[in-house]
């Protein structure tokens, strides 16, 4: 599914192709929470790097967290994962970690396409969730206190909706 995103101001315009693009994982860490608005999480969802296509690179910005509710960091102290927003409107746009090139993480905010409704919800990183924040109660619903193993490209696959669109 060929998805089209932006910032709010209209500085930057992407595109990038997916076949992973329910969004249905919703990340309570604190940097998503914090860096994504006032949800209290982030969505994000996951398409193929080499298919982005960046308008307005010149109004992108990154930033890599020196607090990592994972643990896990760069030689220079920094996390892996660089978060990509525009330096006009703070707009997060996506997500990328050099530990997985071949991919890189739209988040379900700037996405302009419609995207489908996700079956049920996986909550995950809860051990930093605000108590305030909305949790999903689905039947199908998960919730993990850290990351679980698996990821967005698996839970497609398991219920049938890799490259459904």
């Amino acid at each position: 599914m060929q998805l089209e995103g932006s910032c709010h101001c209209g500085a930057v315009h992407f595109s990038v192709v997916s076949h992973t693009p329910y969004p249905f994982n919703l990340c309570y860490c604190s940097i998503c929470r914090k860096t994504n608005g006032g949800g209290g999480y982030a969505i994000n969802i996951m398409g193929e790097a080499n298919t982005l296509k960046v308008t307005g690179m010149e109004h992108v910005a990154v930033y890599r967290s020196k607090q990592n509710d994972r643990g896990a960091y760069e030689a220079d102290g920094l996390g892996f994962t660089r978060r990509h927003f525009c330096k006009h409107c703070g707009s997060l746009l996506w997500l990328y970690n050099p530990k997985y090139p071949q991919s890189v993480y739209p988040c379900a905010s700037a996405i302009d396409t419609p995207l489908p409704t996700p079956p049920e919800h996986v909550a995950l990183m809860l051990d930093w969730r605000p108590g305030w924040a909305w949790l999903p109660a689905g039947p199908n619903d998960a919730h993990y206190p850290r990351y679980p193993e698996g990821g967005i490209e698996i839970w497609h696959r398991k219920r049938g909706l890799y490259g459904a669109f």
